[in-house]
């Protein structure tokens, strides 16, 4: 846990391992970092941070544009995610967002769609791990442009909305195998 303050908030990162039942062999590991919005000040320790990924200053080498539905929050609920900030727009405005947000889960499987497009020829062993930083909230219905650049064997990629020119994921990297 990292405390950010009493008036931004605090991280929590955790890691999951997955195994393959049969065999026992580590198939991934999942790292996730949790941004808790008005958690902080509690007097816990303000690092260590993760530095981000750094994108480059060039025009993006690659550009994709991918809609998501505007019934893809409602569907995302089946991964069993029921945050009401997903579906209701009542609870969304109190927590100060206009509408309800796509989830986070959904917003980074545009992005990897996008990669395994434009970068992996829709083979998917050939991307091999993902990490991101979630910048902004997406809402559904939204189209998601996702800029890549080709350094050896890594893709570094941001995502913006069309609709509002917003980065809405940032400083991302992504191992792709070449064939």
């Amino acid at each position: 846990m990292v405390d950010k303050g009493a008036d931004k908030g605090v991280l929590i990162t955790t890691a999951r391992k997955v195994y393959e039942k049969k065999t026992g062999d580590l198939v991934c590991t999942l790292e996730q970092t949790s941004f808790c919005r008005g958690d902080g000040g509690f007097g816990g320790p303000t690092g260590p941070v993760r530095t981000p990924h750094v994108i480059p200053e060039t025009a993006a080498e690659w550009v994709c544009d991918l809609p998501s539905l505007p019934q893809a929050a409602l569907v995302y609920s089946l991964s069993g995610d029921y945050n009401p900030l997903h579906a209701d727009p009542e609870h969304a405005r109190k927590v100060r967002f206009p509408r309800p947000i796509l989830h986070g889960l959904r917003t980074l499987g545009i992005a990897g769609h996008a990669i395994l497009k434009t970068c992996c020829d829709y083979d998917p062993p050939r991307l091999k791990s993902m990490e991101v930083r979630f910048s902004a909230p997406v809402y559904p219905g939204e189209t998601l442009r996702t800029e890549m650049w080709r350094q050896g064997n890594a893709v570094s990629f941001r995502c913006t909305t069309v609709e509002r020119g917003k980065v809405v994921l940032n400083n991302g990297r992504a191992e792709v195998v070449a064939r």
